[in-house]
């Protein structure tokens, strides 16, 4: 099976240095997933389980894992975990997970545990090459003039892919820090779902929930109380609006200068 000329023409000089690690315990799939990945320019390493996987990553960290959610012994969430685990501090690795299930609870527990994105067997090897392509295009640097964001005590280097809040370093994965981003870049905005999933996933369709499941995440890394979000509001039937609004560190620092001025009169 050969990928068609499309995706050869999709190919970029950046993408052709990337390197894939396949994880799949299917040598069939395994095999005509990496066949693909390889044609489309990427250098691409296979590894049968768990175990295999997370030693072939320390080894020679991948731009991009494709993971398989029902691998043997170790299952593809596991992995997922503790590849997350070994970023200390780097960015952590874009993950692409296949599932053969097609149960939506399986899909969330895929993004709940930080895949970037995920595919559902059977599917077509140009669709994925095409994620990949996507998942790795939002992982690239940003343009110079666009290289840092602040609001509400949140800080992004976008060169650097790197987030804080409060001077506190954020652990986001690629799909949260690109989300953390677009909220910032469009302050005050009602941004639906569909329009989040074209702008930050690179999506015309999809499953929603994948947006849902993210903010969820999102909101419990960024937000002082989850459960009640004060910066990345809910507007009901319409989507959700970053309220950058007075950060409370701000609000003490205004009010001590009102004391001051108080004591001055």
């Amino acid at each position: 099976m050969a990928p068609s000329n499309e995706t050869d023409r999709g190919r970029s000089s950046g993408e052709a240095a990337a390197r894939v690690l396949v994880v799949d315990d299917d040598p069939t799939v395994s095999e005509v997933v990496a066949g693909y990945l390889e044609r489309a320019g990427f250098t691409v390493e296979r590894a049968a389980d768990g175990p295999a996987a997370l030693e072939a990553a320390a080894r020679h960290r991948p731009d991009l894992v494709v993971l398989d959610l029902m691998l043997p012994g170790m299952d593809g969430l596991e992995v997922c975990r503790r590849l997350r685990a070994r970023a200390g501090g780097m960015p952590a690795v874009p993950v692409v997970m296949l599932t053969a299930r097609g149960d939506e609870d399986d899909r969330i527990l895929g993004l709940e545990v930080g895949a970037d994105d995920y595919v559902t067997k059977p599917f077509s090897p140009r669709e994925l090459v095409l994620r990949v392509r996507s998942v790795l295009r939002r992982a690239s640097p940003p343009p110079a003039e666009e290289l840092r964001l602040a609001a509400a005590g949140l800080t992004i280097d976008l060169a650097g892919r790197r987030a804080a809040k409060d001077g506190a370093e954020l652990s986001l994965t690629l799909r949260e820090f690109d989300l953390l981003a677009y909220f910032l870049k469009h302050p005050g905005q009602v941004c639906d779902r569909e329009r989040l999933m074209r702008e930050v996933w690179g999506w015309d369709f999809g499953d929603l929930s994948t947006v849902t499941v993210h903010v969820r995440r999102l909101r419990s890394k960024v937000e002082d109380d989850p459960a009640d979000p004060q910066l990345i509001r809910t507007v009901w039937g319409a989507g959700y609006r970053f309220e950058p609004g007075p950060h409370q560190a701000d609000r003490q620092t205004a009010a001590a200068g009102t004391r001051a001025e108080g004591d001055r009169a």
